[in-house]
């Protein structure tokens, strides 16, 4: 059995910001049934669940960085309370903070490249004495992109020289960029290679991993393909590493994501009864929220933020409802202040068919999932999206724009798919797309049938895992 060590700094249930978290909570589980044994690990934050865990010590190291001497502890997870091994690095003044990556002010903090340098550093100092053994290093997103460079050059490092690193984007609009000035936070390495580490005249640790990593993977192959194609300084780079990259869809976790037996659910799925089902979840919160049940309900999850398109949600209804086109919407997140105000305005002015709630809330999200006839994605920007996966398991009709991972799993209705697709960026084609969505709920054949489709659809990680496993198989083919 091969062993991959996870290198992230979130994980599910421990520590999440994101989808990010969601995989690396996730996918170590499902590839254990590929006979890998995956293990995580992270930074020691102080969230309400690592607070409440037990960890033993396995080594405590220092090193070097810039004018400081870093302290630092190894940790494992002591009870089985996760079916994989949970490492953390506990840093003290780095990571013992209750958000992971935003300050009081909502912005990023302004030690991010002393954090994720640091964190980067120790496990790498784990994994070179007293660490397990591990035949392969995955390491995610910008914030773990300098460890291939490591790995590959940094004397310290050296025990480690020819040890596999696969590098996952998550959403590469995060970069960790920071000003050369900084270098003195990195491990001792020959100046030969800078350029390794240089894009556009700063350290760019995104940047750093595509050229660094042995294979690079995005969340999604659509995803990937824009990469490559956006017109962005990164265009040149991700096309000429373009044969150690691909593009593996994310996965959900069906066990955790079961209609007939979540236990945020009042209402459970009962066999293949989806009209009980449906109907049930939809009439409970409808009249808990003072919505007409027996119009369509449309729901929308998610960060209120330009990224995932809420503005482009408030814009359509406004249009629509000016039309008179009868259907309710339920509005879940929280994020952008402004967007939240011209939500809440939306409510104010459509009280009767409109319902916003600024939270973020699990159980709310679950129920719904469970009780919307559509789930609403206009997103400008998807690397692989989750909530059109999460939609379709509780029986709910995506309508996403044509984005990201959004063009991998929702094909549109009318090239035999799953859901109803528009433009990027398209306000128009988002009403455009409800006037389509309510004309398919007027006729209950129809709807019924495409319901019935979308409930079929396999998005669990077992697809994803065997993917991964044939990238890893890849990899180590080519150290022997």
């Amino acid at each position: 059995m091969k062993k991959v060590l996870h290198i992230s700094t979130e994980c599910y249930p421990a520590a999440k910001a994101g989808g990010m978290g969601d995989v690396v909570g996730a996918l170590p589980i499902y590839l254990k049934d590929q006979d890998i044994k995956a293990s995580v690990i992270i930074p020691k934050y102080k969230t309400n669940w690592i607070r409440s865990q037990i960890f033993e010590t396995l080594q405590f190291g220092t090193f070097q960085m810039g004018d400081q001497t870093i302290k630092y502890g190894i940790q494992k997870l002591l009870k089985k309370k996760l079916p994989f091994h949970l490492y953390v690095v506990d840093i003290p003044g780095l990571f013992d903070r209750e958000s992971i990556y935003l300050a009081e002010d909502g912005h990023g903090y302004k030690d991010e490249a002393e954090r994720f340098i640091g964190f980067q550093r120790a496990v790498l100092s784990w994994l070179c004495h007293d660490s397990p053994t591990f035949d392969i290093l995955h390491c995610h997103d910008h914030m773990t992109g300098l460890i291939p460079f490591f790995v590959k050059h940094c004397a310290a490092y050296s025990p480690l020289k020819k040890k596999p690193v696969c590098f996952t984007i998550h959403n590469g609009q995060y970069r960790g960029v920071f000003p050369w000035s900084q270098r003195k936070l990195l491990p001792g390495f020959d100046e030969r290679f800078n350029g390794l580490l240089d894009w556009d005249g700063q350290i760019n640790s995104l940047a750093t991993a595509i050229k660094s990593a042995w294979r690079v993977n995005t969340v999604s192959p659509n995803y990937m393909q824009e990469l490559m194609n956006q017109p962005d300084t990164l265009r040149q780079l991700y096309q000429s590493e373009s044969k150690k990259c691909s593009g593996i869809i994310n996965g959900i976790d069906n066990d955790l994501w079961d209609p007939s037996t979540d236990s945020y659910l009042e209402t459970h799925l009962d066999g293949d009864n989806w009209k009980e089902f449906k109907s049930e979840s939809k009439s409970k919160l409808c009249r808990e929220f003072g919505l007409s049940s027996s119009k369509a309900l449309i729901g929308y999850i998610g960060r209120m933020a330009p990224q995932k398109g809420a503005d482009i949600l408030t814009s359509a209804t406004i249009d629509t409802k000016k039309q008179e086109l009868e259907y309710n919407l339920f509005v879940l997140g929280s994020g952008d202040k402004d967007i939240e105000h011209s939500m809440k305005v939306l409510e104010d002015q459509y009280g009767d068919e409109v319902r916003v709630i600024i939270a973020y809330d699990e159980k709310l999200a679950r129920r719904i999932y469970a009780a919307s006839d559509f789930l609403a994605m206009p997103s400008r920007f998807e690397p692989c999206g989750l909530n059109q996966m999460y939609a379709m398991r509780y029986g709910s009709i995506p309508i996403v724009s044509h984005v990201g991972g959004l063009v991998d799993t929702v094909p549109d209705i009318k090239d035999d798919g799953n859901g109803i697709v528009f433009d990027v960026d398209d306000p128009n084609g988002c009403a455009d797309a409800f006037y389509r969505a309510m004309n398919l709920y007027s006729d209950q054949k129809k709807f019924k049938k495409l319901r019935d489709k979308v409930t079929e659809e396999d998005f669990s990680w077992d697809k994803s895992a065997k993917k991964y496993k044939k990238l890893y198989k890849a990899v180590l083919k080519e150290t022997k």
